[in-house]
């Protein structure tokens, strides 16, 4: 399996890299990263200064040429009702996109003894592994170590582990 991570607006070489490393150790993959791609303004709704996650996941998908695309941008997403996502993907499809935004923060409670620059990395890694995860099928797990537990706070991502349990593991097999 092909997986493309597509840059949308300016990402940092070590979220490209840790995304990378942790897609081919979690889903034995190929991975190829793209050159950072423009935020289309299109995105983009002034009512909530915030991008539709729906937009980027477009933008991905005609870039992207590999089996499973992911977008990462450092915007902050929603998408329909919901006040923010860290990420979007659709279930069996082939794009995914996940926001750096909201990770970097421990404003609703995210606890952690390591560093800050650590505990963002895997934040990124926990839900780049995720979002692809949809994308192969797998939906929220109800083992909140699972890196497929739903996550609606940095709080929840950062008690997960960035694997799959045995079950989802077992399903993507």
């Amino acid at each position: 399996m092909l997986v493309d991570i597509v840059p949308v607006g300016e990402v940092t070489p070590r979220v490209k890299r840790e995304a990378s490393t942790v897609l081919r150790s979690v889903y034995e993959c190929d991975v190829t990263v793209h050159d950072d791609q423009p935020v289309p303004e299109s995105a983009y709704d002034d009512t909530r200064d915030q991008h539709r996650a729906e937009d980027l996941i477009e933008v991905v998908s005609r870039v992207g040429s590999g089996e499973k695309n992911i977008g990462i941008t450092p915007q902050d997403l929603y998408y329909r009702r919901r006040n923010y996502v860290f990420g979007l993907a659709y279930l069996n499809g082939s794009g995914s996109v996940i926001s750096t935004h909201r990770l970097r923060t421990s404003s609703d409670g995210g606890v952690s003894t390591k560093p800050a620059i650590d505990v963002f990395a895997d934040r990124v890694r926990k839900e780049v592994v995720h979002e692809v995860g949809h994308t192969l099928g797998l939906e929220h797990c109800d083992n909140s170590k699972c890196v497929m537990s739903f996550s609606p706070t940095v709080r929840e991502v950062d008690v997960k582990e960035e694997h799959l349990c045995g079950t989802c593991s077992r399903l993507v097999r």
